[in-house]
């Protein structure tokens, strides 16, 4: 009777000692790195492999990760792959283009891992020239589809998206239309004007048909929106489409349209800037229209990104994505980088976005191409193209400190976050925890990071950026 005792305390210690041991475990935290201020973009530093058991630093200010509060998963982060870069990808040699978009799309620790791209059905603004897939002499209509063709995009935009998902044929693909076939439009232009009604059925059918196209090419379009900021007519193309009329053609048509053909490509509305969270609430208090969509997307050239928390609040239980922000030529690394970091791939995730995409992929060093009378002349690309050379501009690292460790089906997770420090977290899918912490302040910050009672300290310099990857 003693001796079974003896064992039975014995294993109890084990098994105390075990999970004590468990429970203590370290975890590993890498860091990656951009500080413009001493040209550091990206850089991973050594790693800390020891945490301090306690709080060494109390008067310094501490960023508690709590895993137990999430929020919504995520799709991806990314870019706007514009038709204009499409055609500086191709003008590449095979070798070198190959090279670029493995670095892009890899998932690998030597590269980015950019798990979300947009395109344009039809032209852009960056396109070197305006078309639709079904463009007509003036007087002609084709409501049938029956001259509908991808045309233009099976140069460039097609090539390079089979060559994507050939390094990931797990990237998920956005289609945003800058404008319906100008025949359809009640100024017969590219650019402005509005759909007419009676073309509600017809520019339903071209927007399924060009999934379908894609489908028979090998691209599978996960989502698109309506329309590329409905409220600019402005660009060449565009086309002006008020909330009312958005959500009469996707209750009439559209979502109608997507259901008889079964396709499961999501239809996100809005598209546009931040200042108008009216304008998806609107179109999602239809109860007719409500069911056809899975959210809402923006842009930030107007309003504040808090906004969008005001139709995640309307609406729960429908999607948010953050889908177009530009940075403007020639780019300025100091600025560019803390500021988008602060708004975007902080600022819209922490208000509910399950994307992130920066506008546009690639131009050249003239910001070209773009359309006439219209068309954006001081975008600048993620990348800078001139035959087989490459630059990385300040989009390129702006994506990158989430997507190469933030990926697809990682959900955020709870941190107190203010002005001068703020950040985001994530868990992923293997259990990983990311964080993504800004110095919004022109002073050296030193902090700690709180890993259930292990702490880490930090320091970044003003405008300095570092994502912080912690081992399971």
């Amino acid at each position: 009777m003693v001796s079974a005792l003896r064992i039975f305390l014995a294993g109890a210690l084990l098994f105390y000692a075990g999970n004590k041991a468990i429970a203590q475990k370290e975890r590993s935290v890498t860091t990656w790195l951009t500080d413009p201020a001493q040209s550091i973009f990206f850089k991973q530093q050594p790693e800390v492999t020891e945490l301090a058991k306690g709080n060494e630093f109390p008067a310094d200010p501490t960023i508690t990760i709590d895993e137990k509060k999430t929020f919504q998963s995520i799709d991806g982060f990314g870019f706007a792959l514009t038709g204009g870069s499409a055609q500086q990808l191709m003008h590449m040699s095979a070798g070198a283009r190959t090279a670029l978009l493995k670095d892009l799309f890899t998932t690998d620790s030597t590269h980015i891992g950019v798990s979300y791209l947009r395109v344009s059905i039809g032209a852009s603004d960056l396109n070197d020239h305006v078309f639709s897939y079904d463009d007509l002499p003036p007087g002609q209509t084709d409501t049938a589809m029956d001259h509908f063709d991808l045309g233009p995009d099976r140069k460039d935009v097609v090539p390079v998206l089979q060559e994507i998902l050939e390094i990931d044929p797990t990237i998920k693909i956005l289609g945003s239309p800058w404008s319906a076939p100008a025949w359809m439009k009640t100024n017969k232009d590219t650019k402005g004007g509005s759909l007419l009604p009676q073309y509600y059925s017809a520019y339903a059918r071209y927007l399924v048909q060009y999934i379908l196209a894609m489908q028979q090419e090998g691209i599978g379009i996960a989502a698109i929106t309506v329309q590329n900021e409905p409220l600019h007519p402005g660009n060449n193309p565009s086309m002006y489409m008020p909330a009312a009329e958005e959500g009469a053609f996707i209750k009439q048509s559209l979502g109608p349209a997507f259901q008889a053909e079964r396709l499961d490509t999501k239809i996100i509305i809005y598209d546009h800037n931040a200042d108008r969270p009216d304008y998806p609430i609107s179109i999602l208090n239809d109860a007719e229209a409500r069911p056809y969509i899975d959210g809402s997307a923006f842009h930030l050239y107007a309003g504040k990104i808090d906004s969008l928390s005001l139709v995640h609040d309307a609406w729960p239980d429908k999607n948010l994505y953050f889908t177009e922000q530009w940075v403007g030529g020639p780019g300025d690394f100091a600025k560019d980088i803390p500021e988008h970091i602060r708004k975007l791939i902080i600022g819209a995730t922490r208000n509910w976005c399950k994307t992130v995409i920066e506008w546009n992929l690639a131009a050249d060093s003239n910001y070209l191409p773009h359309t006439d009378r219209g068309g954006c002349d001081r975008c600048l690309g993620a990348l800078t193209i001139e035959g087989d050379q490459v630059q990385r501009n300040p989009a390129y690292y702006i994506i990158a400190h989430a997507s190469k460790f933030v990926r697809p089906g990682s959900v955020r997770i709870g941190t107190n976050s203010d002005d001068a420090l703020p950040n985001v977290a994530f868990r992923t899918h293997t259990g990983q925890l990311v964080l993504i912490v800004l110095n919004n302040t022109d002073a050296q910050r030193s902090f700690n990071i709180d890993l259930k009672n292990r702490y880490l300290h930090p320091t970044l310099g003003p405008g300095a950026a570092a994502t912080y990857v912690i081992a399971p």
